[in-house]
């Protein structure tokens, strides 16, 4: 999350879902009567707009709030007056009643209201258009308390809803194989600024072990993405952030919805509608290049027609505030469009972002039935874009850095990482075994390919474990060959020690010490350096064996996954879950490969012009 996008962020949510009168009531109740009209004016369209960063290029391509007359909407042959739609309630009132045929919001907010607007033939909702990615939200929790999102059962969260943050815990809570009913929400009436925010009520009541919040909340309680709160200067002692959307970066997906009669009356409009503003994601990207290279007049302007439209007290200043509302939306475009609506196996298209809305709807009682909304079936393929856009190439490619993304994982194996784990779950083998086959572990492949479409700025480490018996056994002989090494007690209960100090079998960390300073270099028929190492190797090859398996899992079934994410790490004989094995059960059980969703830097990922 971009720093100077603190009071956009506020503004932008604070706004965004006025009118709720309580969390999880019928979306209807909430809406009350309304009368169904035709759209009054088809020449004339009426858009609303949210104080959100892909709203800048809907300013760009209109030239402002009203068409002018050399913008990109003008060239399309649109007139087009865009009004304020934070209040989402309101929204759904204009869209019934027939003022404006359009709807702005994310797409499970829209799903709330999916069985309102679903209600009659001519308000049904088509999706015309994915405009970004959300990347400013914040799960905040007690870091003592729960450690990675494994840890939330039984827990107590504060939530504002409904909004983007039901959404946001729903992804989180089928991440780690949750439902609702294993926490307990706490429903704050606010979003921010009152006593009755998801914030405040984390600072006021210690049995909240979690809340959902905006980036100011968020710097309040543990200064920022990276931090713990310490008490001082109004922080939470302990406090620290868990999941972001700046790594659940498939959570919130911003999209337009047209009424389906004026769609069906206007289909070649609304493409040129569609295509214009693809343009304008291009046009602005461009000039946000040039601006952050050399300087840009045009970009400035665009800046200034942003702080002109929401106010100065949403966007005190241009550099700062509204370049970054701009840097914090990930605008997906062309490609994004392309892949949200048609592609095959993407678990975060059109298809997948419909079935989550509607589950969630009906389930927490915003819908009493499924009432779907509609793709736009617009052909990318046309001149309508081909020939019309710069961009129109869908290429997937690899978006982490090898070299980074180990260097962070590994230091992950010495426990320096442990604040970054989001998740952790793990498969067992059996001594020698090299093939892991989707038989025997299918639902666990399916788990992790879910795990990296959803987390989209954050890596899967596959990391290989292996039991360290054999070493302990080597070390033990080659201690006694080698005269430096003592054992005293009763078989089974043995003590040792080395050049008369303890050695501890039981503490992993302190015997690969001692076998790494060569302690026990030096006997031909006993090498446990030799030994730790081969372990150490064979992890390595059973974590690639199981990435591999992975992705040709993915691939059997369809399913995009994005090889680099997914990271094979050998932790070696490093973290046994039975440091001496008494057993060949207890033995096994160090025979793992662990699944660990991590979030990297910045620089491991790769930059891209659009998001998708």
């Amino acid at each position: 999350m971009h720093k100077t996008t603190v009071m956009i962020a506020m503004f932008a949510l604070v706004f965004a879902f006025t009118g709720f009168a309580q969390a999880e009531e019928n979306f209807s109740k909430t809406v009350g009567s309304v009368t169904v009209g035709d759209v009054a004016d088809n020449s004339l369209w009426e858009m609303p707009f949210i104080v959100w960063g892909a709203d800048m290029a809907t300013f760009s391509g209109n030239g402002g709030l009203a068409t002018t007359q050399d913008s990109i909407f003008a060239q399309q042959g649109l007139n087009i007056k865009l009004v304020p739609g934070d209040d989402v309630i309101q929204q759904v009132r204009d869209y019934m009643s027939g003022k404006s045929p359009f709807l702005r919001a994310p797409f499970r907010t829209i799903g709330l209201a999916s069985e309102v607007i679903g209600s009659d033939p001519r308000t049904k909702g088509v999706v015309i258009l994915q405009m970004s990615w959300s990347a400013g939200d914040h799960f905040v929790v007690h870091g003592d308390r729960v450690k990675t999102i494994a840890d939330l059962k039984g827990k107590t969260i504060a939530l504002q809803g409904p909004g983007p943050h039901v959404g946001m815990l729903d992804d989180i809570l089928k991440s780690a194989n949750l439902t609702w009913d294993d926490i307990n929400v706490v429903w704050a009436k606010d979003l921010t600024g009152t006593a009755n925010s998801p914030a405040e009520m984390m600072r006021s009541n210690s049995k909240i072990d979690g809340c959902f919040v905006i980036t100011p909340d968020m710097l309040g309680l543990c200064m920022d993405l990276r931090s713990t709160g310490t008490g001082a200067e109004g922080t939470v002692k302990g406090a620290r952030v868990l999941v972001s959307t700046a790594e659940l970066s498939r959570s919130i997906a911003d999209v337009i919805v047209c009424r389906r009669d004026f769609f069906d009356a206007n289909r070649g409009q609304i493409e040129k509608f569609v295509a214009g503003y693809m343009k304008a994601c291009e046009d602005v990207l461009g000039m946000k290049k040039k601006y952050e290279a050399s300087g840009s007049p045009e970009y400035m302007k665009l800046l200034q027609t942003t702080q002109d439209i929401y106010g100065a007290d949403v966007i005190p200043t241009l550099e700062e505030d509204a370049h970054g509302l701009l840097c914090d939306a990930s605008l997906v475009g062309y490609p994004g469009n392309v892949a949200f609506f048609t592609e095959k196996g993407n678990l975060n298209g059109f298809e997948a972002f419909q079935k989550s809305a509607l589950d969630l709807a009906t389930s927490r009682g915003y819908a009493s039935v499924r009432a779907g909304l509609f793709p736009s079936g617009l052909d990318y393929s046309s001149s309508a874009f081909v020939g019309y856009l710069a961009n129109v190439k869908v290429e997937r490619k690899e978006r982490f850095d090898a070299e980074a993304t180990i260097n962070e994982i590994e230091a992950l194996n010495s426990g320096e990482l442990d604040d970054r784990k989001i998740y952790s779950f793990g498969i067992n083998f059996v001594a020698n075994q090299t093939d892991f086959t989707a038989v025997q572990y299918g639902s666990e492949f399916q788990k992790v390919i879910e795990l990296a479409s959803k987390y989209g700025n954050a890596v899967i480490a596959v990391r290989g474990h292996s039991d360290p018996t054999k070493t302990l056994v080597e070390t033990i002989k080659a201690g006694m060959s080698k005269g430096i090494m003592k054992r005293s007690g009763t078989s089974g209960n043995y003590s040792y020690f080395v050049n008369g100090q303890p050695l501890d079998l039981n503490n992993t960390s302190q015997v690969i010490d001692s076998i790494s300073a060569g302690a026990f270099d030096g006997v031909a028929e006993h090498n446990p350096r030799q030994i730790m190492q081969a372990a150490l190797n064979l992890s390595r090859r059973r974590a690639e064996a199981v990435r591999d398996s992975v992705v040709a899992y993915a691939s059997d079934a369809g399913m995009y996954i994005d090889k680099s994410q997914i990271q094979p790490i050998g932790a070696g004989v490093g973290e046994p879950l039975v440091a001496k094995p008494s057993s060949m059960a207890e033995a096994e059980q160090n025979m793992r490969v662990e699944f660990t969703l991590v979030r990297v830097e910045a620089e491991a990922i790769s930059d891209s012009d659009f998001d998708f």
